[in-house]
């Protein structure tokens, strides 16, 4: 059995690393608005096409969405689930949740398909990569978090290992 420390004694552990991982260049259709819902606007971004670039490469297949509820303060909330395959014919499911927000004239902006610099907003998420292939089973032990940008019809997010 192991000693209990004392209660007040807090162990002093390092923070966790960011290392740059992989760029997601996702193509979209036009967004779906279903209207009001429980809480908030909801829409649907579906997701077509795209590719994937760094530590693992690959091409995104037209199969997914992202489910986005907008909250009364403007606060998009990101639901994305999507996959990829890769070169050797590997299927990768991605699932990426987060935020996006900023000020209201910066947020119709985006919303127009005007060109937006992506630090005038916010726009963070956590994402899981997953498969069941054995040549990539090591995904499925990693955290990622991910910064984005948005432009008419795509989204980039680049995803960083967390260590």
């Amino acid at each position: 059995m192991h000693p209990t420390p004392p209660e007040d004694t807090v162990l002093a552990l390092p923070p966790p690393t960011v290392s740059p991982f992989c760029t997601l260049q996702v193509e979209l259709a036009p967004v779906m608005d279903l209207g009001l819902g429980r809480y908030g606007q909801r829409r649907i971004v579906p997701i077509v096409g795209g590719r994937v670039t760094g530590r693992v490469s690959g091409t995104i297949l037209h199969l997914g969405a992202d489910w986005q509820s907008v909250a009364h303060d403007d606060v998009a909330e990101l639901d994305a689930r999507y996959v990829f395959e890769t070169p050797d014919g590997a299927l990768v499911e991605i699932v990426n949740t987060g935020y996006r927000y900023g000020p209201p004239e910066v947020m119709q902006r985006l919303a127009s398909g005007a060109p937006t610099p992506p630090e005038s907003y916010y726009m963070r998420s956590t994402a899981r990569l997953e498969s069941g292939h054995p040549d990539y089973r090591w995904l499925n032990r990693m955290v990622f978090v991910g910064t984005g940008a948005r432009d008419a019809s795509s989204v980039q997010i680049d995803l960083y290992s967390v260590g």
